[in-house]
């Protein structure tokens, strides 16, 4: 960023320009919501049509912010408890590796699995699992902020209401339905986005806990421990997505190879059925 760090410009007010790490970026995601309960809990309420003001959230698997990702933390899911009384995962992810259906089922099950040795399970509390992803999950039937639950697949009868698992597709904000826009999770989606300063501070104004998310992102943007980690995790994803392009192009050469070996050997079989004629064999 191209900023003069002195004291008099170290604010949300004077940035100007590109934005180095956005929300998107997996590791400022999880930044910005563990430095800043505010924020988690305006999101929350946000996509749970819940009064931000009347929430409890806690993060229950924090990391110790700029320091290097273990192995334990690699993947940035975010587990939060909502008032106690529910266990909801929060994660980002912007690549598309075909396997978003799978892995959001795994975590919400994980989630879902919460009673001690010996408990009742009716004792169970409700587990969710919310995904913000930057593609499309169904190509015929794109949708911005979809929930899913198990269902009686006759008569549509929902089988429980503790466990469900949402998506967010931050390319389809254009899709938000008209509750989407009232609760402002076409909003929150337009923050994490956000490419320069200027939109982010004019995103900012919707209300207090944008407000409150733009000043962290700018808060972590001057910390170079946090950025160096947004780096490295960008790199990371820069890395998975050349591999995932890499795997693609070998195996469509592979398939033009098998294809163009299987016309030779058409070719052959043919050459050879003639020859036989030609014998009269």
């Amino acid at each position: 960023m191209n900023l003069s760090i002195t004291p008099s410009t170290l604010s949300l007010a004077n940035a100007r320009g590109k934005i180095q790490y956005n929300m998107t970026n997996d590791y400022m995601f999880r930044a910005v919501l563990q430095k800043n309960k505010k924020v988690l809990a305006g999101l929350v309420g946000s996509l749970l049509h819940l009064d931000p003001e009347k929430l409890d959230v806690e993060i229950t698997n924090p990391i110790i912010l700029g320091q290097a990702i273990g192995d334990k933390e690699f993947m940035l899911d975010i587990h939060v408890t909502v008032n106690g009384q529910m266990k909801l995962n929060l994660e980002m992810q912007v690549l598309n590796y075909g396997n978003w259906k799978e892995r959001s089922l795994s975590y919400l099950c994980r989630s879902f699995d919460n009673l001690s040795k010996g408990s009742n399970y009716i004792d169970v509390v409700p587990a969710v699992q919310i995904g913000f992803i930057d593609f499309t999950l169904f190509e015929d039937a794109p949708e911005f902020y979809a929930t899913y639950k198990m269902e009686n697949v006759k008569n549509h009868r929902i089988y429980t209401d503790k466990m469900w698992l949402s998506v967010v597709e931050l390319n389809s904000i254009e899709l938000a339905t008209e509750e989407d826009r009232r609760y402002q999770i076409d909003q929150w989606a337009k923050l994490f986005k956000a490419r320069t300063w200027e939109e982010l501070k004019s995103m900012a104004s919707a209300n207090q806990y944008m407000e409150s998310a733009a000043n962290t992102i700018y808060e972590l943007s001057v910390d170079e421990t946090v950025q160096e980690q947004c780096r490295r995790w960008a790199e990371y994803e820069y890395y998975q997505k050349r591999r995932e392009e890499q795997i693609a192009e070998f195996q469509q050469e592979n398939t033009r190879l098998k294809q163009e070996n299987a016309d030779k050997d058409a070719e052959i079989a043919e050459l050879k059925r003639k020859l036989a004629e030609v014998n009269g064999e």
